[in-house]
């Protein structure tokens, strides 16, 4: 078995790791991008789910390494890994009620277990107590609610005799690139069309190493439609910003969890509520982003009840303002705790994260407004502009909508706000 001493050292405890900066040279898939992520950019909202073996114990992702747990012993893990019969069709119908798109599920997390059936190794759910291909039911359900389905594959192994070693020896090398090259063969294989390939955490070999140029090829060979993220030390389609908004030139992904873990840890209660994720969501749709935010379902399959109730609220706002986040372009404005933008063409939505009162400013919006209303309702609403700001008077005194009130605006044009310090720097009687 495998030494896990420098896994933590060299990595810390999350996915980011994996991330690398763009490869200049022309890569495989180029020539398609565009069409290929044409779905994926309208789309704008994902479900992620981190489900493994970590969540029977239900003390996150990393437990293994962590807790310093030994090979053996946690392998018995998979004798209690029984999931209950429907689960994956709970999640895809919960995604579909939150408003998500598309679902990406670990088939194998960097514990090694695999979720899907496998002829590469045994250390999988089909082969192991439930006896069940996993990935399979997650397919069938996420098709069966009309939901682009996306495949998450850790390239690090804790449990594989050569997920380590290869890093110094050539034959180990060989025989462990083979295996992860024959493993996502397998799921690019068996499970019909593949909307999404999500790899994870390279460590330890480079580009070169994983030979990833030949494994993004056989990648398209298999899928020409697929879109594939920059996880396994190439650019790929889209950049993966961690736990954070970083808004990036080329397509990119914000990952997020609902709490603090990304698998399914009993004691985590740090639970982000309906108006961060609405505004984070918002946030990565003004960026030209999507947002791919994270269950943990618990050993069984099951959701913890805060993930339902959140996403619940998410999908009963976006059945009422879904308008001002699916199919949006980048918008150029700043957004701020109190406020957010996003864009369609010359139509700007105006996300109201807080509510104060009966009048509301923005300031610098250089675009001349047409027409404003509330988007939920369709109440026209009165507005006063000049240069430096747009004021909003007469408004409810409480919030029209809830968790976050968006007032649509047409524009001449396309929208623009003067720089910051112009606005800023005017005097008492508008002037500069």
């Amino acid at each position: 078995m495998i030494t896990r001493r420098t896994w933590c050292s060299a990595l810390g405890a999350g996915m980011t790791a994996g991330a690398q900066p763009p490869v200049a040279a022309p890569q495989p898939g180029d020539s398609t991008r565009e069409q290929r992520l044409r779905w994926w950019h309208d789309a704008k909202f994902g479900m992620f789910i981190h489900w493994g073996l970590y969540s029977v114990l239900g003390r996150r992702e990393w437990v293994l390494e962590q807790e310093a747990i030994p090979i053996s012993e946690y392998e018995q893990l998979a004798r209690r890994f029984t999931p209950q019969p429907g689960a994956a069709r709970q999640w895809a119908r919960l995604a579909k009620r939150a408003g998500q798109k598309y679902m990406v599920l670990t088939t194998k997390h960097h514990e090694g277990f695999c979720l899907f059936d496998t002829k590469l190794t045994d250390y999988c759910a089909p082969k192991q107590a439930c006896g069940r291909d996993l990935v399979r039911e997650y397919v069938d359900a996420a098709r069966a609610e009309g939901l682009r389905v996306g495949f998450y594959y850790s390239l690090m192994d804790w449990h594989h005799p050569d997920g380590e070693r290869c890093a110094k020896d050539e034959g180990a090398r060989k025989r462990f690139v083979a295996y992860i090259h024959g493993q996502v063969r397998e799921l690019l294989t068996n499970y019909g069309k593949i909307d999404v390939l999500w790899y994870d955490v390279a460590h330890p070999l480079d580009a070169a190493g994983w030979e990833s140029e030949r494994m993004n090829r056989m990648v398209f060979e298999l899928q020409p439609e697929i879109i594939v993220n920059n996880r396994n030390r190439l650019a790929g389609d889209f950049g993966t910003p961690e736990q954070r908004i970083t808004e990036e030139p080329r397509p990119w992904e914000s990952c997020m969890t609902l709490n603090g873990s990304w698998g399914y840890c009993r004691t985590d209660d740090e639970w982000k509520n309906a108006r961060t994720v609405i505004r984070n969501l918002g946030n990565c749709a003004r960026g030209g982003g999507n947002y791919l935010l994270n269950i943990g379902p618990r050993g069984d399959g099951s959701v913890p009840e805060p993930s339902v109730q959140i996403l619940n609220s998410v999908g009963s706002w976006l059945e009422r303002n879904g308008k001002s986040i699916y199919g949006t372009e980048r918008a150029r404005l700043r957004y701020s705790e109190m406020t957010g933008f996003t864009r369609r063409g010359n139509t700007l939505y105006l996300q109201v994260h807080f509510w104060d009162g009966v009048t509301l400013s923005i300031p610098g919006l250089e675009t001349k407004v047409l027409s404003a209303r509330l988007l939920a309702t369709g109440e026209k609403l009165s507005y006063q502009q000049d240069k430096y700001r747009l004021l909003f008077t007469g408004l409810p005194a409480t919030p029209p909508d809830e968790p976050v009130t968006v007032i649509e605006l047409e524009c001449e044009g396309e929208p623009v706000q003067m720089d910051r310090l112009l606005v800023r720097g005017r005097d008492h009687r508008g002037k500069v």
